[in-house]
C-alpha cells in the first residue's frame, strides 16, 4: 500500500480546452469510497491481539501512507524480524481494508521460498493490523548497484533470474504480483551473496486461468500497455520484469518521461531504445531477451518459464563480466542529483522574496520553532501545521521533512522552511525563475555551462562526480548543444519528479477522481504529445 495524494476531478470543459488532461494511470473502482465505521477486525485469523506479549518493538525503520514498520525482537528466542504496523484510522476505504487483507491471505497462501519475505505472525487490536516479517536488512536492489559503482551482464543476469523465479512460483500459485518494481527487492543482509527478496503483495490479486483483470494498479514506469488498457492477466509481472532488466543493464526506464500522460504514451507505443550508450556494448542474447519481455502484445510475450529458459539466462555464468561503464552508475544517481539541482534553485529563489511574499512564512516558522533553536523537527513541523489548520498524514510529512532537509541533519532551519513553504504555495513566477537562473549562470552569456553548475553545486555534489554533472546538462539541454538555455531551465523547473521518487510515491488512489479514456482502437486519448 503507497502512498496517497489525491487531486480534484477534472470538469470536461476544462477536458476539452485540453488546460487538464485525464490521468492515464487513474481508477474507477465505482460506487462511493467512504465506507464508513469499519468492521472490528481486519483479518480473518490473526495469531492474537497482544503483539506485546510475544515481541518487542523497536526502532522505526520506515513509514508509509498506513503504518510504521518497526524492527521488533521475538522475546523467547531473541530473533530480529520486522513489525509492519498499519494504522486502522488510515484505513478509510473498503478497498484499503480489503488490500490489508488480500496481502496477508497471499503471503499465508504462498508456499516458503528464498526469495520471498516471510510472514512470520499477524497480530490485531483496536487500533492497528500488525504484521511480523523475516527482516531485511541488505538494503534496495537499486542502492546496492550505486554503491558497487558497476554492473555487469552477468550479475543483471543472475538478479532477473532470481526475479523471474518468484514470479514462476507466483503464477504457478495463482497470484499475480501487479506491482514488480526495484523498491520492492531488498537484500536479506549486506552480505555480497545475499539473498533477493520481493517484500511487498499490497496489490497482488490471486487469479484463476482465463482470467482477466481491469483496475489500474502499479506503478506507473513499469506498467504493461495492457494494464493501461484495462484487459490484463498475470503477463504483466514479465513485463514489469523486463523494465527492471533494461534498468539493470542501462541505468534508465525504457519508458520515461516528466509527466504520467507522456509515460502513458510511451508504453502504449513500446518503442524500445538499444542506440543510446551503452546499449552497443550489451550482447545481442540480452537484448533480445529485453524486446521479448517487453513485447507489447501478451499473448505472444515470454512466459516466465520462457524467460527461464531464454539463452541469455541459462549462459547467465558465461555472460559477459565487464563493467557496462561508469555511465550506467551515473545515470542510476543523477535523477536524484537532477533533484538537488531543483531544490538548490528553490532555494535561490527562496532567498530573493520580496518583504510581502515572505509575509507569514517567518511568523509560521516561529510559531513551530517552540524551543527558539532556529530549527524545527518533524514533531514540531506536524504540531504546528495542526496549529495552522493543516492535517497533513504522516507519510506525506516524511517525505515534506525529507525534500526539506537539504543538510539531512533531521531538522528545517529557517532557509529550508521558506524553501518549501516556496514549492508548496508555488510563489516560483517567471521572475523568480529567471533570479534563479542568473545565479547558475554566473558569467552572464544566458546558458548555464557545465564549469558553472560544477561550482554552484559544489556543496550538493562531491567533486568526483563529473559524470552526474555532465548527465544532468545532457538531460536538460534538449537541444542538445552542451548547455542550459533558459527555455530548458524552466522546462526542468516546471516538470515532474525524477522517475526512481515517482515510482516511489505512486499509489493507485492517487488520482481515483480521475478517470481513463480510451479510443475505440485501444490507443489512449492524450491530447497532443507535446503539451
Amino acid at each position: 500500500m503507497g502512498n496517497c495524494c489525491a487531486t480534484p476531478s477534472t470538469t470536461d470543459t476544462e477536458n476539452k480546452k485540453g488546460k487538464n488532461k485525464p490521468n492515464p494511470f487513474s481508477l474507477d473502482y465505482g460506487g462511493p469510497k467512504n465506507i464508513g465505521p469499519y468492521k472490528p477486525y481486519v483479518l480473518e485469523n490473526p495469531t492474537g491481539t497482544e503483539i506485546e506479549q510475544t515481541y518487542v518493538l523497536g526502532k522505526e525503520m520506515g513509514r508509509g501512507e498506513f503504518g510504521i514498520t518497526y524492527m521488533c525482537t521475538d522475546k523467547s528466542s531473541g530473533e530480529v524480524l520486522a513489525c509492519k504496523s498499519i494504522s486502522k484510522k488510515k484505513l478509510r476505504t473498503r478497498v484499503d481494508v480489503e488490500d490489508v487483507r488480500r496481502e496477508v491471505e497471499i503471503m499465508k497462501h504462498l508456499p516458503p521460498h528464498q526469495n520471498i519475505v516471510s510472514l512470520k505472525d499477524t497480530y490485531e487490536d483496536d487500533s492497528a493490523v500488525h504484521l511480523v516479517m523475516e527482516l531485511c536488512e541488505g538494503g534496495e536492489l537499486f542502492d546496492r548497484i550505486v554503491a558497487r559503482g558497476h554492473y555487469t551482464e552477468r550479475a543483471a543476469a543472475s538478479v532477473t533470474r532470481t526475479i523471474v523465479e518468484v514470479i514462476q512460483m507466483c503464477h504457478k500459485h495463482g497470484v499475480i504480483h501487479r506491482d514488480l518494481k526495484p523498491e520492492n527487492f531488498l537484500y536479506a543482509n549486506k552480505k555480497e551473496n545475499s539473498a533477493l527478496k520481493v517484500i511487498d503483495f499490497g496489490l497482488s490479486v490471486m487469479f484463476k486461468p482465463g482470467e482477466r483483470f481491469d483496475e489500474i494498479v502499479g506503478s506507473p514506469y513499469y506498467m504493461a500497455p495492457e494494464v493501461l488498457k484495462r484487459n490484463y492477466g498475470p503477463e504483466v509481472d514479465v513485463w514489469s520484469a523486463g523494465v527492471i532488466l533494461y534498468i539493470l543493464l542501462c541505468g534508465v526506464p525504457p519508458f520515461w518521461a516528466e509527466t504520467e500522460q507522456g509515460v502513458a504514451q510511451a508504453i502504449i507505443r513500446s518503442v524500445v531504445d538499444f542506440k543510446r550508450d551503452p546499449w552497443p556494448k550489451v550482447s545481442d542474447n540480452a537484448k533480445d531477451l529485453v524486446k521479448k519481455m517487453l513485447n507489447p502484445d501478451p499473448t505472444t510475450r515470454l512466459t516466465a518459464q520462457e524467460v527461464l529458459d531464454h539463452p541469455w539466462i541459462q549462459n547467465a555464468k558465461k555472460a559477459p563480466n565487464v563493467s557496462l561503464g561508469e555511465n550506467v552508475k551515473a545515470r542510476l544517481k543523477q535523477f536524484s542529483f537532477m533533484n538537488k539541482l531543483k531544490k538548490r534553485a528553490l532555494r535561490v529563489i527562496a532567498e530573493s522574496l520580496s518583504a510581502e511574499e515572505v509575509a507569514g512564512i517567518r511568523q509560521g516558522f516561529d510559531l513551530m520553532d517552540t524551543k527558539k533553536q532556529g530549527k524545527i523537527n518533524i514533531a514540531e513541523l506536524k504540531a504546528g501545521l495542526q496549529k495552522l489548520g493543516h492535517q497533513i498524514p504522516d507519510s506525506d510529512l516524511q517525505m515534506l521533512m525529507d525534500a526539506g532537509d537539504v543538510d539531512k541533519d533531521g531538522h528545517l532551519n529557517y532557509g529550508e522552511f521558506v524553501a518549501i513553504s516556496v514549492h508548496l504555495r508555488k510563489i516560483g513566477n517567471d521572475d523568480h525563475l529567471k533570479e534563479a537562473f542568473e545565479f547558475f549562470d554566473q558569467n552572464k552569456n544566458g546558458y548555464i555551462e557545465l564549469e558553472e553548475l560544477r561550482e554552484t553545486l559544489a556543496d550538493e555534489i562531491e567533486s568526483n562526480n563529473e559524470e552526474v554533472i555532465a548527465a544532468i546538462i545532457q538531460d536538460v539541454d534538449t537541444d542538445k548543444d552542451g548547455r542550459i538555455s533558459y527555455e530548458e531551465f524552466e522546462a526542468m523547473m516546471k516538470a515532474g519528479t525524477d522517475w526512481r521518487k515517482a515510482s516511489r510515491q505512486y499509489s493507485r488512489e492517487r488520482y481515483n477522481n480521475l478517470s481513463l479514456k480510451l479510443f475505440k482502437d485501444g490507443s489512449l486519448n492524450l491530447g497532443n504529445e507535446g503539451s
